[in-house]
Order: C-alpha cells, then sequence, then structure tokens
C-alpha cells in the first residue's frame, strides 16, 4: 500500500485531525529520507549548477543563448539541410532565438515515434511599452504592461534588472542588461508610505497596484542644461547607439534582479525568480545531455510566449514542432518522403508536458483537498486534472511503471473543486502525440521569488532521464 494511504489510515483510527494526517504521511513521505549520501550531494551539485544558469537565463531570449552554449560544450551541432541523422548524433535548432530543440537521434525510425519533453521559457515579467520613456515630478520613468499572470502589487519595492534587445533598421541588434550584475544598478517601482495611503487602502487584493501603476523609475539626475529625460536619451546614444525611436523595435523586460538563494537553516529551498518554467526546461537540457543512443530518438522541446495562451510563431500553438519532426524525416527519406510518414510518426510519439505548479503552502493548506494535493520535497506530481483534460488512463499507468521502475519518488496533483486544463500539453495533443502534463510543486509562483525544493528538481531531472531510455 502506498505509504502515505497507510500512515494516513492508522491516522484515522486515533482520531487526529484530517489536516494533521496529511501532515504527518507527509513528512513519512519525503523523499529525503531515501537518499543515501552519495545522492545527497547529486542533490546539491544539481541544484548549484540549476541556481548559476537561471540567473543569466532570465527570459526566453537568454535562456536559448545560455543553452546553446552549454549543448555546443557537449558535441550538439546546429541541424542542416544536410544534416546525417545517424543514431546517436546530436544536434540543436533554434527558432528565431525564442525557442528550440535538441535533438538525440535514436536507433528506432522516426516514424516509430520520438520520445519529447516539452517546457516552455518564459516567465512572467513586466516589459516596456514601445514608447516608454516620459518625465513626471522630476522622474524619469518608463511605461509598462505585462506579460503573463501576476499579482501586481509583489512587484513593487524590489530591485528590478533591465534585459533584452533592441533591434534597430540597418539590422543590427544592440542587447541590453543593467542591474544582475553585484556593481549594477536597478529600476524599482515605488509604492505608497503608510503614511499617505489611506484612500487607497479600500483596493481589492488585485488592485491594490494596478497595471497601470507599475511604472519603473529609471533616472531621477537632470543635466546642467536638460532635464532628467534628456538624459536618459543621450545615455542610450552615447552608451547603445541607440535612439528613442529605436525603442519601437525593441524586447526589453524588468525582471527581478535578486539572485537564486538557499531558503532554510537545511538549505533544502530554492528561491529564485523564474521557477516557472525555467525549472523544468534546464531539467529537460541536464536530461538530454545524458543521452547517448537512445532507442527512440529524444527531443527537448523550449517554447515561448506560454504564460500568454502559446500564441505567435515561437508558442506551443505554431507549427514549429511538427515542421521539425517533418524536415527530420526528409533528411531520411529523402524523395520517399510523403504526409503519411509525419502522420505516423506524430501518432507513435510520446510527450511529457513539464511545468510547475502549486505545491501545499503550510500558511494556507485549506486551499487544497489534502489528498490529491503536491507537497515540496515529494517528488514530481502527475497532474490529474479532470474535466477531459487528463492523459489517458494506459498512458498513465506506462508513465507509472518507468518512473516506479527507476525508484523515482511521485504524487498527483488536482486543483480542488473545479478541472483546469495544462500548460502547452493540449497544443501538442492536438497533433495527435501522445502526451501527459507533469512536474514538481513550487510555492510562489508567478511571484519575483518563487520557491523550489531542491529534491524535487532533481527528481524531475532524473525522471525525464528515465523517460527518454523507457
Amino acid at each position: 500500500m502506498n505509504k502515505v494511504f497507510k500512515a494516513a489510515g492508522l491516522m484515522l483510527a486515533t482520531g487526529l485531525t484530517l489536516t494533521a494526517q496529511f501532515s504527518q504521511a507527509a513528512e513519512e513521505n519525503s523523499s529525503w529520507l531515501a537518499l543515501s549520501k552519495k545522492e545527497l550531494r547529486q542533490v546539491e551539485s544539481y541544484a548549484t549548477g540549476y541556481k548559476d544558469f537561471i540567473h543569466k537565463a532570465r527570459t526566453e531570449i537568454t535562456f536559448v543563448d545560455e543553452t546553446v552554449k552549454l549543448v555546443e560544450a557537449q558535441g550538439f551541432k546546429p541541424l542542416k539541410s544536410d544534416s546525417v541523422l545517424t543514431p546517436g548524433a546530436r544536434f540543436y535548432d533554434v527558432n528565431r532565438g525564442r525557442a528550440m530543440n535538441l535533438i538525440v537521434i535514436g536507433e528506432k525510425p522516426l516514424t516509430e515515434g520520438v520520445r519529447i519533453v516539452g517546457s516552455h521559457i518564459d516567465s512572467p515579467r513586466i516589459e516596456l511599452k514601445g514608447r516608454p520613456l516620459y518625465e513626471k515630478e522630476g522622474f524619469a520613468l518608463v511605461q509598462t504592461y505585462i506579460h503573463g499572470g501576476i499579482k501586481n502589487y509583489q512587484w513593487v519595492n524590489i530591485p528590478l534588472a533591465l534585459v533584452g534587445h533592441v533591434d534597430k533598421k540597418d539590422g543590427s541588434r544592440v542587447k541590453i542588461s543593467i542591474g544582475l550584475d553585484a556593481d549594477d544598478p536597478v529600476f524599482m517601482v515605488p509604492d505608497l508610505a503608510p503614511h499617505v495611503d489611506q484612500e487607497y487602502r479600500k483596493r481589492a487584493n488585485r488592485e491594490v497596484i494596478k497595471k497601470e501603476e507599475l511604472d519603473a523609475i529609471i533616472a531621477s539626475k537632470p543635466g546642467k542644461k536638460s532635464k532628467v529625460k534628456q538624459q536618459v536619451i543621450a545615455y542610450l546614444k552615447s552608451e547603445y547607439g541607440v535612439s528613442l525611436a529605436d525603442l519601437v523595435s525593441a524586447e526589453l523586460a524588468l525582471v527581478p534582479a535578486m539572485k537564486p538563494r538557499d531558503v532554510g537553516i537545511d538549505r533544502a529551498l530554492i528561491a529564485a525568480y523564474g521557477q516557472d518554467d525555467k525549472l523544468a526546461a534546464y531539467a529537460s537540457v541536464k536530461a538530454i545531455l545524458e543521452q547517448k543512443t537512445p532507442e527512440y530518438t529524444a527531443m527537448a522541446f523550449l517554447v515561448d510566449n506560454e504564460e500568454v495562451g502559446n500564441i505567435n510563431n515561437t508558442g506551443a500553438k505554431s507549427t514549429y514542432l511538427v515542421d521539425l519532426i517533418s524536415q527530420m524525416l526528409y533528411l531520411n527519406k529523402g524523395g520517399d518522403y510523403n504526409d503519411h510518414f509525419l502522420r505516423l510518426a506524430l501518432k507513435n510519439t510520446k510527450v511529457i508536458s513539464t511545468d510547475v505548479n502549486p505545491g501545499v503552502n503550510p500558511n494556507w493548506p485549506g486551499v487544497w483537498d489534502l489528498g490529491n494535493a503536491p507537497r515540496l520535497g515529494q517528488g514530481v506530481n502527475l497532474k490529474l486534472y479532470g474535466g477531459g483534460f487528463n492523459a489517458n488512463s494506459e498512458y498513465i499507468a506506462w508513465t507509472r511503471s518507468y518512473l516506479d521502475k527507476a525508484d523515482i519518488l511521485w504524487q498527483t496533483s488536482t486543483y480542488k473543486g473545479k478541472a483546469s486544463g495544462g500548460t502547452i500539453g493540449s497544443s501538442l495533443s492536438k497533433d495527435n502525440m501522445e502526451v501527459i502534463d507533469f512536474g514538481v510543486p513550487v510555492l510562489s509562483i508567478h511571484s519575483p521569488y518563487a520557491l523550489s525544493s531542491k529534491v524535487d528538481i532533481y527528481s524531475l531531472y532524473r525522471a525525464m532521464s528515465a523517460f527518454y531510455q523507457y
């Protein structure tokens, strides 16, 4: 019998409260308790690499850039029109700098299916509008809008970094990153002090700070003969060769500037920006790097724009992934290629759609049905949404099989009282691929500083590796 249910049954007999029953069961089922000293060191080593990576990879573009550096050092090469897809060959393909695929060619023909781990690499953030700069009350500020669902009030009074690029009419691109290095200045959206906010105290939770009030201070010192705004314009010109008009064709974001940090005296948790969903994306990269010559071709699909609905030509709803599989089939079959081979490959393909999800919060456990709730420290969680959004039962059973054979602890996750669809999974299943959605629980999702468990993120990486090899 599952350890959690056995413990819960014993406690029911002793008359403990339901919350206490599940709390004790949770402690007994902790993934930490199953680790050897060697595995504990592996967890720490993995967490260190993860923190270093996501500190640099703040946006989808920087994630792609950092991933290319990482995989090229491990022998991956760009997929080209004349690439030879021999078993064990390692390729990567980048879609417009904002999405990508990592590929290790397997022994079986592509028509027998591919093993794909899909994750998104965009995260909630504040973005600059096309004409952002203005001056008010002696400050230079930038107008902003948001990418993804955030609680606006969480993004005030914290250090923000400005990252992204400006594309100029001559075809050149200027990269900008201010605030991530220790010596850089940072930016901030200032809040009202409690001494003067009486008129605003009746605002509802999501309206405490309105979207249009998330404008950040970018400068405040005027020149002897120029206003603050003119000083900013002059700085952009002298430092980056960028004009105010060039910002119309820019992608600039304000992201939390804080470095990832360990949390707790036991250092079991990680606080970091962007763990939704760079946590899963990093795990898929690390897992595919381990693959030598898999039985089935392995792919790590890293995609943009999940936080705003999987849209645009770099989102999961685009044809990019199917086009790429079609290209690989054509490289193998040449003039014998036809659409039937593509449809056969898609039908036989198995996918993990990975993403984080809210875990049980000790301060608000009541928002969960605790018998179906994911807890930090208890490993990966299979998402059972209900309402027609679940993977089919035979694919769930297949997934349980390789997780159990690899001794990877898992749990399940169902939202309380309602069905809710997945992340990028539905966009992939429409092409008749077999898709399951799982990930790990995280606290404070979509906030500037979310919390994950080191043992969970390591378990997710191990689960992906087991999937590629099963």
